[in-house]
């Protein structure tokens, strides 16, 4: 099975309406010639309406960038799936490592999000990763299977091929630092065997690379063993730049 490849553009709290506006007029511009590659926007909530609506005609797809794991309710400040189904918002980030270190998410709240998602026929975008002093004392692998069999632990026995897993090293997001080329590839491929060990199939999962990508890095980027595509920040905020990542995916 050809694994989907993907160019997520998560701009993050980022762009008014009109900036939006702007920006996807000039995509819809550009000549879109790679039709295995899927591309989806994730704006801030005051602009899911707007981008919607610019989308309508598209190819490209749009996103949220964060979910609440109840339908309704006194939660302040929270969105739901219904909220999103009716702007045609398909994807959703979760777990991001900014909403975890800085919102305080767990992995298990991580897992009530994927598992809402998933019951709504909506498709999550699950990030993971991590940090600089993790890496540093060897626990990448056991960070990642904990984040994993958390956040999956409830979709045993589902077919989980429309869920896309986003692999960021926390140190490299916005950094400037990208992962080795070595790195990332081990890392990927020691993501595919922790679905494996857990009962899923983890060569049908598309497994997106985010950190620092770049126009200038994306070409090699892509190349790597296992990459099957990018969620894609600051970069993604430049209608050109994101074009040239997209083309060289």
């Amino acid at each position: 099975m050809r694994r989907i490849r993907y160019c997520v553009a998560n701009w993050k709290m980022n762009f008014n309406c009109s900036e939006t506006k702007s920006f996807l007029e000039n995509w819809e511009k550009k000549d879109l010639i790679n039709k295995e590659v899927k591309t989806i926007f994730c704006p801030s909530f005051t602009e899911l309406n707007t981008t919607a609506k610019l989308l309508q005609n598209s190819n490209s797809e749009l996103g949220a960038q964060n979910v609440y794991y109840e339908s309704n309710g006194a939660y302040t400040g929270e969105i739901s799936c219904r909220m999103l189904k009716e702007l045609g918002c398909q994807w959703v980030i979760i777990g991001h490592s900014e909403r975890r270190s800085i919102f305080g998410e767990t992995d298990e709240m991580v897992c009530n999000k994927l598992d809402k998602l998933t019951s709504e026929n909506m498709y999550p975008i699950v990030c993971i990763g991590e940090t600089k002093v993790e890496r540093e004392n060897g626990k990448t692998e056991e960070v990642l299977s904990r984040q994993l069999s958390v956040a999956f632990e409830n979709q045993k026995g589902k077919n989980i091929e429309n869920i896309i897993v986003a692999y960021e090293p926390v140190w490299a997001i916005g950094t400037g630092i990208t992962a080795t080329n070595d790195m990332i590839s081990e890392t990927h491929q020691c993501i595919r065997n922790i679905f494996s060990t857990n009962g899923f199939n983890g060569s049908n999962i598309s497994i997106l690379y985010g950190g620092s990508v770049t126009n200038e890095n994306a070409a090699e980027l892509s190349g790597i063993t296992d990459v099957d595509g990018f969620l894609v920040g600051g970069a993604s905020l430049d209608v050109n730049k994101f074009y040239a990542i997209y083309n060289q995916l």
